[in-house]
């Protein structure tokens, strides 16, 4: 087991009250378990403060509209508890997962027969990659499961139904790889399991839209922010295989991830081996840029 940091034991805020890891309890007809019927983040919190707090409550609302479901207490109720619960870990740095569910119901689909939608609260760390890999690189192999159109779920909608990418990690895994590669129906670039994908070839950085299948990541909005402000080219539009077999420099992008680049795809070396300027470049900026971006505890 990885050494927790000082203060670090993982806490749950869930019904009222917040508690340690083992002893957070869910109903088994909580909508959310049963089908994954509701709405997620994941934050970070950055030196004692969270990471851009009021984008990621923007996000969260927006999807919990798309879907029909109603916050309890609204975003001044949840940013409290989100607050009294990063301070409970009583660690400068962790990673927040915050959901919404439909809470309790019937068994069945209907969503109408859940009236009290639940909040969970989790706050812990978290390791996607081992520091070796974010220094040589991933390696990822194109899936084989595909993004579903937005027209039957949009991308945007952070949903507690991660299946796809479930199956899409299981498949990376097996297959002795870090990350997969997901494409949507028509075989444009979506994202990985997990991340955004960020292309770079001669001096300009490209990343999938949301029309494709990508999330529009608030880690993801920030690098383009900080590549705009430092003179890069920088576009949002469809990419392909290709582009990836063709860049100087691939990278991935997430709350989780941070910034982390990428070595192999299906086996194939990107760019030059074991060098990635620009993305070492514009993880230093990011680390500058989280201290500036962040709401105090």
């Amino acid at each position: 087991m990885p050494r927790r940091p000082e203060g670090g034991a993982v806490k749950v805020w869930i019904d009222g009250a917040i508690v340690d890891g083992p002893d957070a309890k869910i109903p088994v007809t909580d909508h959310g378990l049963l089908y994954g019927d509701g709405v997620f983040e994941g934050i970070r919190v950055y030196g004692g403060a969270v990471f851009r707090l009021a984008d990621h409550l923007r996000r969260l609302a927006a999807g919990a509209r798309a879907i029909g479901l109603e916050i309890p207490g609204g975003l001044p109720g949840v940013e409290k508890i989100l607050r009294a619960t990063a301070i409970a870990y009583a660690a400068p740095d962790a990673y927040i997962r915050l959901l919404v569910t439909r809470g309790d119901g019937e068994l069945g689909v209907d969503p109408t027969s859940c009236t009290n939608p639940r909040i969970v609260c989790i706050v812990d760390e978290v390791r996607l990659y081992p520091e070796a890999k974010r220094k040589s690189g991933l390696d990822l192999i194109t899936s084989s499961l595909r993004k579903p159109n937005a027209d039957a779920l949009d991308p945007r909608i952070k949903s507690l139904n991660y299946l796809n990418s479930v199956l899409a990690k299981r498949e990376a895994r097996l297959a002795g790889a870090d990350e997969a590669l997901l494409q949507n129906a028509a075989g444009r670039v979506a994202e990985t399991s997990v991340a955004n994908v960020f292309v770079y070839r001669h001096g300009i950085l490209r990343t999938p839209p949301a029309t494709d299948g990508a999330l529009e990541g608030i880690t993801r909005d920030s690098v383009l922010e900080i590549a705009s402000e430092e003179g890069l080219g920088v576009r949002v539009e469809s990419l392909g295989r290709f582009d990836l077999f063709d860049a100087d420099e691939v990278f991935l992008t997430g709350t989780g991830a941070r910034i982390v680049p990428v070595a192999t795809l299906d086996g194939q070396p990107i760019g030059e081996p074991g060098v990635h300027p620009l993305t070492d470049r514009l993880s230093l900026a990011f680390t500058d840029y989280t201290r500036c971006h962040g709401s105090p505890l």
